[in-house]
């Protein structure tokens, strides 16, 4: 680890294992992607530890998919009192919610895990779109699908992760 390494990179390689793991949690709840990413410590920079986590994601089986899947609310209903999901969410609105939530329960039917995408910058007419898009893929093509777009939203919460200094 350099010295330019961000407060929070730094804080991420120093941390016991147990800590880095609370704090990766909060990026990907997948146990699996969490512990290739500890494994992978200390980053030099913000690029090393995307190449750890694009690694540990492809890595990750159906059932490590799932448990990750499983950190993620409903497109449409933000987890409440939770400023992530909150903001990641915030291009939904009202009117389309309902929607998005009617087409969410019917992606789950055919799916069995909830639509993920990579909400961050997208309008809730977008986020629309591509469910009515993806809602008749086969399982195989919507688990790649999935596995990318779960890539997406942990290089941003990775960048918001090392950018924060202590938290104390």
């Amino acid at each position: 680890m350099t010295s330019s390494a961000s407060p929070g990179l730094a804080r991420l390689n120093s941390a016991t294992a147990s800590d880095a793991a609370g704090l990766l949690h909060e990026v990907c709840a997948s146990r699996s992607w969490g512990a290739a990413v500890i494994a992978g410590r200390p980053y030099r920079d913000l690029d090393a530890l995307f190449a750890a986590s694009d690694a540990a994601m492809a890595g990750l089986t159906a059932d490590d998919l799932g448990e990750a899947m499983a950190g993620h609310p409903p497109i449409g209903r933000p987890k409440p009192g939770d400023p992530t999901s909150e903001r990641e969410q915030a291009g939904v609105q009202e009117a389309v919610r309902e929607e998005l939530l009617e087409l969410n329960l019917a992606y789950q039917d055919a799916h069995r895990h909830v639509f993920l995408i990579c909400a961050t910058g997208r309008t809730g007419d977008q986020m629309l779109a591509a469910l009515k898009e993806r809602i008749g893929n086969d399982t195989d093509t919507e688990r790649e699908i999935v596995r990318a777009e779960l890539g997406k939203i942990n290089r941003i919460r990775l960048t918001r992760l090392a950018e924060q200094g202590d938290p104390a």
